[in-house]
């Protein structure tokens, strides 16, 4: 019985004994005070005709001030169950008779299918992985409200608790390919051991917070356990430009040779302030760009009068060394020589995580934590000026933000961008939606939870791609594509079609990154795609 069942019943409860109880008082009042005897049935039926106000006046007009008394009381008291009964019952009965209400069971026709366990931020971008795909899905949400709403927005959703053998069953669990549990870890844990009841070949997928408890998700039987905030972390880290090591250190191999890395325009360097044409990227580092994020917008074609600002973000594509020179270029004199130290905001997983890769490259940091625990440096709020101060923002190079709420990462951003102009700000966010807003706040770099936790998933989930790349602003897959083969790359037109760019191709051994126009895809050629997570999808319905 829910909530609102319960509510109703009792409030007929209360209805019948305020029924019962009114006759009684009247039979008793009538006779005592009136002279006029009435039955306990004729008692009743007055009580019933007051409360519903279809009349009582047979016995009027009442001389003794005792029952004149007690006709207004009861007069009152079922005017206020009257209207009590409307909210209690009947307006949730004519919302739930006109409101779309999510199905309790998966239909029939729906198999091979992904189980979502709840519905989060997070579920945003693997749902569109999978729509991309035609992969069927369900999402599995045990309060109903959300339920309600989610199916009114379209989703294939039903009202079950995924942590129950019940709620799984009605999933379908049986005939799914595989479920993700992604709500707490020990709730995960919860429907990891649930999942495995009822059906051990299907593959299940748990999602954890905290990577020390990855142990007992595969315990509890996970087929794969996977932890997105230290790899977020990492990824993060590799931004901190004090070093070079860290900047080209993430870059994505594809080859032998060469390599695609993100590296980001500061104040100061060389490229800042130029146009794409006037940067001479090419002819001094030898690299190519692939693309650039403007403020948060990626370009698979930018301009050549495109102007690199501070916080642009360059895709390029080159050997090592290649990439090296162009980070030298984009970096301030001031960078370049000093030993540089950064903030870190936030140390929970992320912000350890961040940590620990800044101390193996051996890069000074400082910890600024609301809380005070071991290694913190400064215990103070991220948002306020003095709290900053005392961490040295101002001597800083960068400062990471890896707090866990987006609205006080965008205001801690304004402040920072207040404070300490020149420094270099990278920001985690939770959700996609909040990634153009913490650029517009001035953040250099920001990467997103969700993203980097949808793509985890779906690389476990998609069958025929190998995701290269998952913890930068852009995704990199290496796939075949039938629909490209006898076909060149530019007749195909990939990246005016779907904002990708074909960076190699694998013809058996051999790996081809020399490429033109003309190169032709052959029947068995893998290809090595980057893109943003939307541009991959483009390219997968377009080709593969």
């Amino acid at each position: 019985m829910n909530a609102w069942q319960r509510r109703v019943v009792g409030y007929f409860f209360l209805l019948l004994l305020a029924l019962l109880g009114t006759a009684a008082v009247y039979q008793w009042g009538m006779a005592t005070f009136e002279g006029r005897p009435r039955t306990y049935l004729d008692s009743l039926q007055f009580a019933v005709e007051m409360f519903t106000t279809t009349g009582f006046g047979g016995d009027a007009p009442w001389e003794s001030p005792q029952m004149q008394a007690f006709i207004v009381v009861t007069d009152l008291m079922g005017m206020a169950l009257l209207v009590g009964a409307l909210p209690v019952v009947a307006t949730p009965l004519l919302e739930r008779a006109f409101s779309t209400r999510a199905p309790e069971t998966l239909e029939d026709d729906v198999t091979d299918h992904v189980i979502i366990c709840s519905y989060t931020t997070r579920a945003e971008v693997l749902i569109e992985e999978l729509d991309a795909h035609d992969v069927p899905y369900v999402v599995a949400e045990a309060d109903r409200e959300r339920a309600d709403e989610l199916y009114g927005d379209g989703h294939r959703v039903i009202r079950a608790d995924p942590e129950s053998e019940e709620g799984l069953t009605a999933a379908r669990l049986s005939e799914a390919r595989a479920i993700v549990a992604d709500v707490s870890d020990r709730v995960d844990a919860s429907i990891v051991l649930a999942a495995k009841e009822l059906a051990e070949d299907v593959l299940v997928i748990s999602v954890v917070d905290d990577p020390e408890l990855e142990r007992y998700h595969r315990l509890a039987g996970a087929d794969h356990v996977l932890s997105p905030r230290p790899l977020l972390g990492r990824g993060l880290a590799a931004k901190v430009t004090t070093s070079l090591r860290t900047e080209i250190g993430e870059a994505v191999a594809i080859g032998d040779d060469l390599r695609l890395a993100e590296v980001s325009v500061r104040q100061g360097g060389d490229l800042a302030g130029s146009t794409l044409a006037d940067s001479g990227i090419r002819e001094r580092a030898g690299v190519n760009v692939v693309g650039a994020w403007f403020q948060g917008e990626f370009d698979a074609s930018p301009s050549p009068d495109a102007v690199l600002t501070r916080g642009t973000v360059l895709l390029v594509s080159g050997r090592t060394d290649q990439l090296q020179r162009l980070v030298e270029m984009t970096q301030s004199s001031v960078r370049r020589f000093a030993a540089g130290r950064t903030v870190i905001a936030g140390y929970g997983q992320v912000g350890r995580a961040v940590a620990g890769e800044l101390d193996d490259a051996g890069i000074p940091f400082t910890v600024v934590d609301a809380r005070d625990r071991e290694g913190v440096d400064v215990v103070g709020d991220a948002t306020e000026p003095e709290t900053l101060v005392d961490a040295g923002i101002g001597e800083a190079d960068t400062v990471v933000l890896a707090l866990p709420d987006d609205t006080t990462t965008e205001f801690a951003t304004l402040v920072i961008r207040d404070t300490a102009p020149e420094t270099e700000i990278v920001v985690r966010v939770d959700e996609d939606a909040n990634v153009s807003k913490a650029y517009r706040a001035g953040a250099d770099y920001v990467l997103s939870l969700a993203t980097v936790t949808g793509r985890m998933s779906a690389a476990r989930l998609l069958e025929g791609r190998d995701v290269l790349s998952v913890e930068q602003q852009v995704e990199v897959i290496r796939l075949e594509a039938p629909r490209l083969v006898g076909r060149s790359l530019g007749d195909a037109d990939v990246r005016d079609r779907t904002g990708c760019t074909v960076m190699a191709i694998e013809r058996g051994e051999e790996v081809i990154t020399d490429m033109g126009p003309e190169t032709t895809i052959e029947r068995g050629d893998e290809v090595v795609v980057v893109g943003t997570d939307d541009g991959v999808r483009a390219f997968e319905r377009a080709f593969t």
